[in-house]
């Protein structure tokens, strides 16, 4: 059996859909309830709760793991004892890059390499559905804000993500490796936004944010040092975050999805 966390979330729904379409047995957890595929074993728990998830992970052998939560040698405690023994940490490409800001997946990801247990540690940059935070604006207005419209970053889908996971989750031969997940080519926020206009058929107008202004829209979602820290990557990225990685090709044999072929998948939310 196969324990998910944040099983109704971007990445955790389709990893459970894939797995199950495979015939593995799942176990999916999240805080809130959600539909699942026949079959699935839900368990509602919260992450930050490590007592609630005594017996959670019965059963399980292997788990996919998301950074929530303050405690994660807890949250490992008590996967091992229901019998994980494999385990893969969704991390964050900024735990590698700018572990100084990105110090909660860091501490995860330190917490993992000391368990004893069988681990790969995923470190995707930006995900593609981030820009599901233009989707009432573009519905209402055809408009899309945010900064640094001209600097591109390889984001990446969740769909890969989960596809690598369950790859990853079910194979032998990842044990002990880090992978870093983008997708194929550096897109901007402009390119992005264009990208969504071409598939919708109608024009959206892109307006450029000052630094400040997103600043000030980000602090409602995420604590300060978060806030800095990813508006650096955006706006002033590193070489390591610009680059393309060759993980996802590696692993799935194929190359990761494009913006556009995401766009194409999710357009309904802009409509």
């Amino acid at each position: 059996m196969i324990a998910v966390t944040g099983a109704t979330g971007n990445v955790g729904r389709q990893l459970v859909a894939l797995l199950t379409a495979t015939g593995e047995r799942v176990t999916a957890l999240s805080r809130q309830a959600g539909q699942m595929p026949e079959g699935v074993r839900h368990v509602q728990a919260d992450l930050g709760d490590p007592v609630g998830l005594k017996g959670a992970f019965d059963g399980a052998e292997a788990l996919f793991l998301l950074v929530a939560g303050e405690d994660p040698q807890a949250i490992l405690d008590a996967a091992q004892a229901g019998g994980v023994r494999r385990l893969v940490l969704l991390s964050s490409q900024g735990a590698g890059t700018r572990p100084e800001i990105y110090r909660h997946p860091a501490a995860f990801e330190g917490a993992v390499r000391r368990s004893g247990l069988e681990w790969t540690i995923l470190r995707p940059g930006g995900f593609n559905s981030n820009a599901y935070a233009w989707a009432e604006s573009i519905r209402v207005s055809r408009t899309a804000a945010a900064p640094f419209g001209g600097i591109g970053l390889p984001t990446i889908d969740p769909a890969d993500i989960a596809e690598v996971a369950a790859t990853v989750l079910r194979e032998d031969g990842h044990a002990g490796r880090t992978y870093e997940l983008t997708g194929p080519a550096l897109t901007t926020p402009r390119e992005r936004v264009a990208a969504i206009a071409a598939t919708l058929g109608e024009p959206v107008r892109f307006i450029e944010q000052t630094r400040d202004e997103a600043r000030a829209q980000m602090l409602h979602l995420m604590p300060e040092p978060v806030v800095e820290g990813t508006l650096s990557i955006l706006g002033e990225p590193t070489e390591a975050e610009q680059k393309v990685s060759p993980d996802v090709q590696q692993i799935l044999g194929r190359a990761p999805r494009t913006f556009v072929d995401w766009a194409g998948r999710n357009i309904a939310a802009f409509k």
